[in-house]
């Protein structure tokens, strides 16, 4: 493992150092199985977020199948990692803060994968608020949920327990099934779940 300075992960500078140092094993290389056969089962286009994107390697696919979508991250160097493998679908790969970066239209849908997880859980209530706030009745917060009791991170685990507390305010569960395709770092410890805005 490379040494890093920066042990800080709300700050853009920790994944900086990680993306520089092609140090990234929260990534899947890919668009996960379950999300794919997600979008392909959705009967209507999609107007979609992916916060936290790091490569955003589900961009494409949801772009492809006539989704509107916009990946964000607030790393430089992840944003420049994910323009260099986007192609065509660059221009919606945008540099922001997710806390403080508004959708230039109203969302059907937000993604989640490894953004939760990637934040210190004094944050967490911050994140289900903002998903709240940019989802409008009937929206889906929709993706990969990590389940784990470990103290450090990231990633940092949530209990069920605590993830139906910290969402149950303002969504209701509405899909929650096994991942057969997990990469070693949340292997047998995630979920894939949608949940809908009330």
């Amino acid at each position: 493992m490379p040494e890093f300075a920066i042990r800080d992960p709300l700050a853009p500078a920790f994944w900086d150092e990680r993306f520089d140092k092609q140090f990234t094993p929260w990534d899947r290389g890919g668009a996960p199985a379950a999300l794919r056969a997600f979008v392909a089962g959705m009967p209507a286009a999609r107007t979609v977020l992916i916060p936290g994107c790091g490569a955003a390697h589900e961009l494409a696919l949801m772009l492809d199948a006539g989704w509107d979508a916009t990946a964000i991250d607030f790393s430089p160097s992840a944003v420049a990692r994910a323009k260099s493998l986007a192609g065509p679908h660059a221009d919606r790969i945008v540099q922001a803060d997710f806390f403080g970066y508004t959708p230039p239209k109203p969302l059907d849908l937000v993604y989640e994968q490894a953004f939760l997880c990637a934040l210190p859980r004094a944050r967490w209530p911050d994140v289900a608020a903002r998903w709240a706030r940019l989802l409008a009745p009937g929206g889906l917060l929709a993706g990969y949920f990590f389940f784990d009791d470990h103290a450090k991170g990231p990633p940092f685990g949530i209990a069920r327990a605590q993830l139906e507390a910290l969402l149950s305010p303002h969504f209701d569960c509405v899909a929650d099934q096994d991942v057969a395709d997990s990469i070693p770092v949340f292997a047998g410890k995630e979920r894939w779940m949608l949940w809908s805005r009330r």
